[in-house]
């Protein structure tokens, strides 16, 4: 006992020890601006650099790439920037908002803070590199930003945070279910505490036996993102058990309180910073026929699956069962799973063709389409698909004015760099 309380000692004085260098300011006397300590690749400098442009500064970089200089400062411009930065801690003396929500994190991992961590998913955006991406194509409160893939609801999270209002569609129900959650389970949380302790003593007898009975006891909740959540809440159990081996009450429960505390988070933080939060649109859709009006977007950002090497059905195959999805049938609508071989990859291609052209016809005149993406390997030969991108995008109609290199971490086995192309409609 005494060696295990000896460690746990050790562990609350490391973490007030973090905290206390996390806010000391001392550093920041003389300095207009410093980046976040986390800031580490030279993508990330290039965004940082092309953020703050986009806010309206007129800048140089100080003390090893970690400072910044503001020539045109004005109070008007620091709130900006402190407002909706993405790479700085502070401005001046102040600590950016955004530093302030990342506080807010239930896990070890940085860039899972808020709801973001609900849910495993491969390939998941760098919510910071999205929010920066937000700053770099311009939109504002109130735009409407565009994801024909949206998976785990990246892009939709941050862009509420930056009050700009997302329009979102994903052919999975398990990744539209994922994002409403994120997002959604703000505006109901105290419902969601007051039904806790009566809907798990109801969902209990239930979580050993047939779906059905899980989802039919919660059929009597009226409403449908309170059912949201905690059918989330089971998923994310489902998928403890089958890749962790995880004992799926234990893990229920557990999971059931680390969401209420992170979206108890998300509010107290919104709250504080006086956030006014951005509308979002979710639904099951198809990016090869896009339900919206030609030139109705004010900026898309995506990221095509990669689904050539990464089988996203295979991949979430029990959730989807749960959710009483026949994998066979749920197969034939996404993009990328169909077929072997060449065939596989030339389904791809043209689906992708198809929804980039839908891209295409629902964005506004020069306006901004962000695409981060990498080539594949695929049966040890590697896909051209930034080429193909490139290529394409620009035969409709698209001037390719950024192509940023990031490399990317946990899919080694599939690809290790992305593009962050940003391109821009022509009239």
């Amino acid at each position: 006992m005494i060696p295990n309380r000896k460690g746990k000692i050790m562990m609350e004085r490391a973490e007030e020890l973090s905290q206390f260098w996390a806010y000391d300011l001392s550093y920041a006397q003389g300095s207009d601006m410093r980046l976040l300590d986390n800031v580490q690749f030279i993508y990330e400098l290039s965004l940082a650099e092309l953020e703050l442009k986009a806010l309206g500064a007129d800048f140089e970089v100080t003390n090893g790439l970690r400072e910044f200089k503001i020539k045109n400062r004005s109070k008007a411009l620091d709130d900006k920037i402190i407002k909706q930065s993405s790479y700085f801690k502070t401005v001046g003396q102040t600590f950016t908002d955004y530093f302030q929500i990342i506080q807010k994190n239930r896990t070890r991992s940085v860039n899972q803070y808020l709801t973001h961590w609900i849910y495993p998913y491969k390939g998941k955006f760098h919510p910071q590199m999205i929010r920066a991406l937000l700053n770099i194509i311009g939109l504002k409160a109130d735009d409407k930003v565009f994801e024909p893939f949206s998976g785990s609801g990246t892009t939709a999270l941050e862009a509420q945070l930056l009050g700009i209002n997302f329009i979102g569609i994903d052919i999975s129900p398990l990744c539209v279910m994922q994002g409403k959650v994120k997002t959604k389970a703000i505006y109901v949380i105290d419902e969601i505490i007051k039904l806790k302790n009566s809907l798990i003593a109801k969902l209990k007898p239930s979580l050993f036996n047939q779906e059905k009975d899980f989802y039919k006891t919660l059929e009597g909740v009226e409403n449908e993102d309170v059912r949201d959540f905690y059918a989330l809440a089971r998923l994310l159990a489902v998928s403890d058990a089958a890749r962790r081996g995880r004992a799926f009450e234990q893990s229920f429960i557990k999971n059931l309180h680390l969401m209420i505390d992170s979206v108890k988070d998300y509010k107290e933080i919104a709250d504080k910073l006086e956030l006014q939060l951005g509308n979002i649109d979710l639904k099951q859709g198809d990016s090869r026929k896009i339900d919206l009006p030609d030139n109705s977007i004010d900026g898309i950002i995506t990221s095509p699956p990669y689904s050539i090497a990464l089988d996203y059905v295979e991949n979430d195959a029990h959730s989807l069962e749960d959710m009483g999805y026949r994998l066979s049938e749920i197969r034939e609508d996404f993009v990328g799973v169909r077929g072997k071989g060449k065939e596989r990859v030339e389904l791809y291609n043209s689906d992708i063709k198809k929804s980039y052209c839908e891209m295409y016809r629902i964005l506004k005149p020069d306006k901004y389409a962000v695409i981060v993406i990498g080539n594949a390997t695929y049966q040890g030969h590697e896909v051209k698909t930034v080429e193909l991108t490139i290529d394409y995008m620009t035969e409709l109609g698209f001037k390719l004015e950024k192509n940023i290199l990031k490399i990317i971490f946990g899919l080694y086995n599939v690809m290790k760099k992305e593009n962050i192309l940003i391109f821009k409609k022509a009239k």
